[in-house]
């Protein structure tokens, strides 16, 4: 009887196949803290962990590996500056809880609530907004500045050379790649970004050099903070709805139907307990990787031990001090080039969505909650009564939902 190949199996020779599932996830994965300001040991620590806490709740039937999520970005730089990084991360762990109690409403109700609640009219909308908030970061990181713009780091010309040709090198390996080329065009665009960077003189090694090979990652507690829970805990809502489109896309790459089981409501309590344990220590909210979905496909090795092995490798290359340093050397330019393209892709995926949904846009009721999603959350609209403040994409993503139960017309 042959045995079935999406059945765990923890083999040592399966090994060099997880270091390479982490291999391609890199570049993405230490992107969020090198850009937000968290510690990139900490998020290879809690990518980890994470993901083996995902694999037992889901009792290690789904093949994903779990690692920062791109859609925290914005709230992340926000609340670093507003209230710095313990009471930030106490509003991640909050959005952690948010998948939680969706996952708690799917388990009682079944999957349609959801899409009653978050149709693609409000989610679509709500990604965009994340994908639009953060086009200023990546333009102003591309012309040599912070990502505020308020200091200049890099003089403008040589900043927009070495961005430009980031951005081209990452855009040539996701088109014309081949096999696991073109799974890691982020981390094509660093290393071609980052080897230009050095003649010029924008890498400084002493970083590098002065720091220990091997060192604990410098974990960071939260600290209570409501403002923080409110203006980010709803920001879950888009990720939420994007982890169904993770899991249908591992469920086509294996032939196997993940929604059903270990079911949908089991994937996303993994993937919200994951986000709640980095967040307790100092790390960037998981979520499963669309490219490690595509190695999988490649490889077709769908073995979810695999993934054991990746979180391993994670965890070790975590305590290696001089990895966290010289993520760091990496020059502001480098990063702008890449996320011009990564921030247009989000924007793109929430425009995706509400053409995929096939929704009439001109129609009144449509165009009224499209409109004043994306202009709330883009223009920076806020309300507040007292302590209490509400603004951001948190607010477009609540405004949404609102609005699309209290409208009338709904179909």
């Amino acid at each position: 009887m042959q045995q079935d190949p999406t059945k765990y199996d923890f083999r040592l020779r399966d090994s060099l196949l997880g270091a390479q599932m982490l291999f391609v996830a890199f570049g993405a994965l230490v992107l969020v803290p090198i850009l937000t300001g968290l510690d990139p040991n900490v998020a290879l620590f809690t990518a980890g962990c994470g993901t083996l806490l995902f694999q037992v709740i889901t009792k290690g039937k789904v093949p994903v590996f779990l690692a920062s999520s791109f859609a925290f970005i914005a709230p992340i730089i926000y609340g670093v500056k507003t209230w710095g990084i313990p009471g930030t991360l106490c509003g991640l762990a909050a959005a952690g809880v948010i998948y939680i109690l969706l996952s708690l409403l799917i388990s009682l109700r079944g999957v349609k609530v959801l899409e009653n609640l978050l149709p693609p009219i409000v989610t679509g909308p709500v990604i965009m907004v994340i994908g639009l908030i953060l086009a200023p970061v990546a333009v102003n990181m591309a012309m040599g500045k912070t990502g505020d713009g308020s200091a200049v780091l890099v003089p403008e010309k040589t900043a927009l050379t070495i961005a430009m040709i980031s951005l081209a090198v990452t855009i040539i390996v996701s088109l014309f790649g081949k096999g696991m080329l073109k799974l890691i065009p982020i981390l094509s665009g660093i290393i071609v970004g980052y080897l230009i960077s050095i003649p010029v003189g924008l890498v400084n090694f002493a970083p590098v050099t002065q720091a220990p090979w091997f060192a604990l990652p410098n974990f960071t507690f939260p600290e209570w903070n409501l403002q923080a829970i409110l203006f980010i805990a709803p920001v879950a809502i888009a990720p939420a709805i994007e982890h169904f489109g993770d899991i249908l896309a591992i469920s086509s790459v294996t032939g196997k139907d993940y929604l059903k089981d270990p079911g949908v409501h089991k994937t996303l309590l993994g993937d919200g307990l994951a986000t709640s344990l980095a967040s307790f220590l100092g790390g960037p909210p998981n979520t499963t990787y669309s490219e490690v979905t595509g190695a999988v496909a490649l490889i077709k090795v769908f073995n979810p031990a695999i993934m054991t092995w990746a979180s391993i490798c994670a965890i070790l290359l975590s305590f290696v001090g001089k990895l966290g340093a010289f993520l760091q050397t990496i020059p502001t330019p480098v990063m702008g080039g890449i996320l011009i393209l990564l921030f247009g892709a989000i924007m793109v995926v929430g425009i995706n969505t509400l053409v995929r949904a096939g929704q009439d846009l001109m129609e009144a009721r449509n165009m009224a909650i499209v409109a004043i999603i994306v202009i709330f959350g883009v223009g920076g609209m806020s309300f507040s009564a007292g302590e209490f403040t509400l603004k951001g994409i948190g607010l477009a993503g609540i405004t949404g939902v609102v609005l699309n139960i209290l409208l009338p017309g709904k179909k």
